[in-house]
């Protein structure tokens, strides 16, 4: 499903927190939305999944505006930080509940529950119960329990952060195939910038409400539209110079550019730097100091 978020503005308790957001993903992608804590992540996310009642903006399916929908008629699903599982249910209780709520006949749930856990590799954890479970098992149960809903979209809270990094490493890539072989419109929210250059199509950069940049990660990285978005991801190098002509020139020398006739920045990562001990062409003379 195709989303559309037009100039969405959310205020919690008078205070605005999203600022004119505008979003297009399309069906099938993995986008991730991207920032510092309070930026308006999670925010974004319950105003899709219609938990937060929006100030202004329209969201759409499809070019179906949904925003008078009720959450459980969206066709959107979250999966929260804490999971929320119900831990006085088992496993398969717990996978079946949106089934058992829409009346499916109960050889359906049996088999769901299986195919699903067979797909979020829990194969025979029907009958476990949940205070039984590790932090990782449980991460599949909630994974599992999301799918069963058969959701248009699948937004995930940062469900990851809780688990070590050898755990977390499992579940994006259990995510990500999974991802793969549905073709399921996902959203993850994320502070971790490695994470959502590994898995996402596309990531929306965040700050203070807005949206700072919206691209594939390698534009993000490569190619940031501000100082602010490049130094998210790591330190870079700044050289100003001047933009005419076609040609960009600055103190390390001169190169084609298409931006127009201006003063800018030019960007180096530390990674673009390579060291050489004698000059060749395109090279720039300097010393190393400590």
């Amino acid at each position: 499903m195709n989303l559309t978020i037009e100039n969405l503005s959310v205020a919690l308790q008078k205070e605005e927190i999203l600022h004119g957001i505008n979003l297009e993903i399309q069906t099938g992608e993995f986008v991730s939305l991207l920032g510092p804590s309070g930026c308006g992540k999670s925010t974004l996310l319950k105003s899709v999944a219609g938990l937060l009642e929006i100030g202004g903006g329209d969201v759409r399916l499809d070019g179906e505006s949904i925003v008078q929908l009720a959450p459980e008629k969206r066709g959107t699903i979250i999966v929260f930080q804490d999971l929320r599982l119900f831990p006085h249910m088992t496993v398969e209780k717990n996978i079946a509940f949106a089934m058992e709520l829409k009346r499916v006949p109960k050889a359906v749930q049996r088999e769901t529950v299986k195919r699903l856990l067979a797909e979020v590799q829990l194969t025979g954890y029907e009958k476990r119960k949940i205070r039984e479970m590790s932090g990782g098992q449980l991460q599949r149960v909630a994974l599992a329990r999301a799918l069963a809903a058969e959701p248009k979209i699948l937004l995930l809270d940062e469900p990851f952060s809780g688990l070590d990094e050898k755990l977390r490493l499992e579940m994006e890539t259990l995510v990500k195939k999974l991802h793969q072989e549905k073709q399921l419109t996902t959203i993850l929210v994320t502070h971790d910038k490695h994470e959502a250059l590994r898995m996402s199509d596309r990531v929306a950069l965040m700050s203070q409400g807005r949206i700072v940049q919206y691209d594939t990660p390698e534009m993000l990285f490569r190619h940031p539209v501000s100082r602010e978005a490049a130094e998210y991801f790591g330190k870079a190098n700044y050289i100003r110079g001047t933009a005419a002509d076609g040609w960009f020139r600055c103190s390390l020398g001169s190169w084609k550019t298409d931006r127009q006739k201006g003063i800018y920045d030019a960007m180096l990562r530390p990674s673009d730097i390579i060291l050489q001990a004698e000059t060749v062409a395109g090279c720039s003379r300097g010393v190393i100091e400590e």
